[in-house]
């Protein structure tokens, strides 16, 4: 509606106020709230991919949005790779920590502004087209309205399962309370459940006379696709940030190494992040077929999982390190074939549908990670593995090879009626029509 530059800027200056809250927070629930709104962050990347479409023709987006997606993971990496020297050896004390991490929201809030300033919409000459106002994805039949109601569930569904989790929890000894008490939790699932009410009526009163009106081809969306993307990205991007969170401890329970050695063997499966992902996109665009593509991956996933479910000490370091590395280069590759295809499924809604595609790894991050919380390192690997193979049958079965994928150019069909633009300086216009 507004552009990904204006959003993107928006974002980055608003997080700048939770990252410093987080900093100099004092009491559990504070730093609490403050990292669940920081989150917003992570899933704002989404906001990226439809930037980084409008660029880069169909041939070439897949290792376009991969390498925009790679530098993002490089750019955790080199956080905490610095930000204990910021901590220590910078500030030092008891508070370095607090700075360091307040640097944080001012680089966010540095990068904010400029870019507002430095980047652009849509390259020169061409308009920046979207919808034309903030609602629900538009569905192309009623079969793909209820289909997407039963995947919008799980976005909030994911939430009452942390929470559960959080009402389990003691901080302190046995006898201090639940971090969540039965009351707070009670609250959360009431609040959850009249978020997703409101997300229903919300897209019925939105969708419903846009079918009775008749949906346009440029309008025209294979929610499959969709789904089967989610499950994709559940299992890959989901995968990542659950291992990267559990590997250090892995490597150094089982091969009884040093926290700073696990640590550095365990950065392996995040490192390759930076070539594996954009490797993943030019593959895509390389071969005829994305779709054969993300199902190879996907396999690949599951393959490599399966066989770190069965790393023990007997191993030699070194090929448990190596398969860290195969399965994380499959992992990340195939968050890049992702991205390379959700540009394709319709333009126009590019970003609602990366979003949706984009809050299903954190959905996976979450169940994933509640799920080790209740079962050892070898049942973890084992239910990644799973994950990743449900993946493989949904794409064989759901996923559609997109049209046009690897066409010379990526101009927008002409539509019904004038198109939603915005300048450089100017937000969308609101108009009266739900269609767009």
């Amino acid at each position: 509606m507004y552009g990904p530059r204006r959003c993107y800027a928006g974002l980055m200056i608003t997080m700048a106020v939770p990252a410093i809250t987080f900093a100099f927070g004092n009491s559990f629930l504070q730093l609490l709230i403050s990292r669940l709104v920081l989150s917003s962050i992570g899933a704002g990347f989404v906001i990226g991919i439809r930037l980084v479409a409008q660029w880069f023709p169909p041939r070439m987006v897949g290792r376009a949005e991969g390498f925009y997606a790679g530098w993002g993971n490089f750019g955790s990496a080199w956080a905490a790779m610095t930000l204990p020297w910021i901590a220590n050896d910078l500030f030092g004390g008891e508070h370095g920590w607090r700075w360091a991490l307040a640097i944080n929201g001012l680089v966010s809030f540095g990068y904010g502004i400029a870019f507002l300033w430095l980047v652009k919409d849509m390259p020169e000459g061409k308009p920046f087209v979207g919808v034309r106002r903030t609602q629900p994805l538009l569905l192309s039949t009623r079969f793909d309205l209820g289909h997407y109601l039963r995947w919008s569930f799980p976005l909030v569904g994911a939430m009452g399962f942390l929470a559960w989790r959080a009402s389990t929890i003691r901080v302190g000894n046995h006898d201090a309370a639940p971090v969540l008490s039965e009351s707070a939790l009670w609250t959360i699932y009431a609040v959850l459940g009249a978020v997703y009410v409101a997300h229903v009526l919300k897209t019925l009163q939105v969708n419903l006379p846009h079918l009775r009106a008749g949906v346009t081809d440029d309008m025209r969306l294979h929610f499959n696709s969709v789904a089967a993307l989610n499950t994709t990205y559940f299992a890959n991007f989901g995968a990542e940030l659950a291992v990267v969170s559990m590997l250090p401890a892995f490597f150094e329970t089982t091969f009884t190494m040093s926290s700073t050695g696990a640590g550095l063997v365990a950065s392996s499966f995040a490192f390759v992040n930076l070539f594996a992902r954009p490797l993943g996109g030019l593959i895509s665009d390389a071969m005829t077929e994305r779709k054969r593509v993300m199902i190879v991956y996907m396999a690949g996933i599951a393959a490599g999982f399966l066989g770190m479910a069965f790393i023990t000490a007997a191993w030699p370091i070194w090929l448990a390190v190596a398969l860290t590395i195969a399965c994380s280069a499959f992992v990340q590759g195939a968050e890049g074939a992702t991205f390379a295809i959700i540009p394709m499924i319709n333009k126009r809604m590019t970003g609602q549908i990366a979003g949706m595609a984009g809050a299903y790894g954190n959905v996976g991050a979450v169940v994933y990670l509640v799920l080790f919380s209740l079962v050892d390192a070898k049942e973890f690997f084992l239910i990644l593995a799973a994950g990743a193979a449900i993946s493989v049958l949904a794409c064989a079965v759901f996923l559609q090879e997109p049209k046009g994928s690897h066409a010379e150019d990526d101009e927008l069909p002409a539509t019904a009626g004038p198109p939603a633009k915005v300048s450089a300086g100017k937000p969308a216009a609101r108009a009266s029509s739900g269609r767009s």
